[in-house]
């Protein structure tokens, strides 16, 4: 095989490597973005599921406004009581996590 045989053989594979790496690159790109995608929509599913939840345990949800609420949830949370609790749940939830891990 002659020098210039050698040389353009190795070009041609550079250029399909460089091919490959632009393909590879727009898939990262696309599969990102439906990551965002998905952890967008679980976000949505999660505030919606969470907001119905509160809206349960209101009277006259509609009637209150967003500062009212917000409201309620500060007095509600700023209790010892409720700081306690949620702070063995995390605890709770933090020790599960290590046990799934191991």
């Amino acid at each position: 095989m002659s020098q210039k045989e050698k040389l353009e053989k190795i070009n041609k594979d550079i250029e399909e490597t460089e091919n490959r790496l632009r393909r590879a690159e727009q898939k990262e790109k696309i599969l990102q973005k439906r990551l965002k995608t998905l952890n967008r929509k679980e976000r949505t599913h999660r505030l919606c599921t969470r907001g119905a939840m509160l809206e349960s345990y209101l009277p006259q949800p509609e009637t209150l406004t967003d500062e009212q609420v917000n409201m309620v949830l500060k007095i509600l949370f700023n209790s010892s009581n409720i700081s306690q609790i949620l702070d063995k749940i995390l605890a709770e939830n933090q020790r599960k996590s290590k046990e799934d891990i191991e």
